[in-house]
């Protein structure tokens, strides 16, 4: 009896957890983080405001949880997709529709501004994940080399050039109106091909990679 007590008990806070955090990310799309208090966020997630502070001592404890869970969801999603396909090539097509697709509704923000509202440590643990994005995207340059799909090149500046280029693609979408499906659409995947040419891929008259 008292284990299943536990496993109810455990099971209640994961609950209260997640209603928190997805209140918090609520907010942050239609406010924006300035001014934003713990009280709003209990609010907002339906539970008393000392229940908030259980969980996250402050502002930032809750922000830095937030964006570690947002980033956790998407890496796992991400690594989902790349599991069952084996070109390096249409590898490297899912991982960038997968970041513009998520940079396009993100509710966090943009690292610099990051940097300024957290303190270093907190700060740092967000590293570990951004260096898990960078390290899958490494090795997808690095197969699709080895396999003679794209010229031998310092893997480290096109990884900064694809993160580059998708930040810039993000920017411009976010300046622009709301646009129709078909149109968001045909924007990611003309994202897509951009970097995939700009790094060195090629493809047949049926748009399949190629090697070199």
């Amino acid at each position: 009896m008292p284990r299943i007590q536990a496993e109810s008990n455990a099971a209640q806070r994961a609950l209260t957890q997640r209603r928190i955090l997805d209140a918090f990310g609520q907010l942050l799309f239609t406010r924006g983080l300035p001014g934003l208090t713990m009280t709003d966020v209990a609010r907002q997630a339906g539970v008393g405001r000392t229940a908030v502070y259980n969980y996250y001592a402050d502002m930032e404890e809750l922000l830095i949880g937030y964006a570690l869970d947002e980033t956790g969801r998407f890496l796992g999603d991400l690594k989902a997709k790349l599991s069952g396909l084996e070109n390096p090539i249409d590898r490297l097509a899912v991982y960038i529709r997968a970041q513009v697709e998520d940079l396009s509704r993100r509710h966090l923000p943009p690292g610099p501004a990051m940097r300024a509202v957290l303190s270093p440590s907190s700060f740092a643990k967000l590293g570990d994940h951004v260096g898990e994005l960078n390290a899958l995207l490494t090795q997808i340059l690095r197969d699709a080399m080895a396999q003679g799909y794209l010229p031998e090149a310092d893997v480290d500046e096109l990884v900064g050039l694809v993160h580059g280029s998708l930040t810039a693609s993000a920017d411009r979408g976010r300046g622009e109106d709301e646009a129709h499906d078909d149109d968001a659409d045909r924007r990611t995947e003309a994202t897509v091909r951009f970097i995939q040419l700009g790094v060195g891929a090629r493809f047949d008259s049926q748009g399949r990679p190629v090697r070199r």
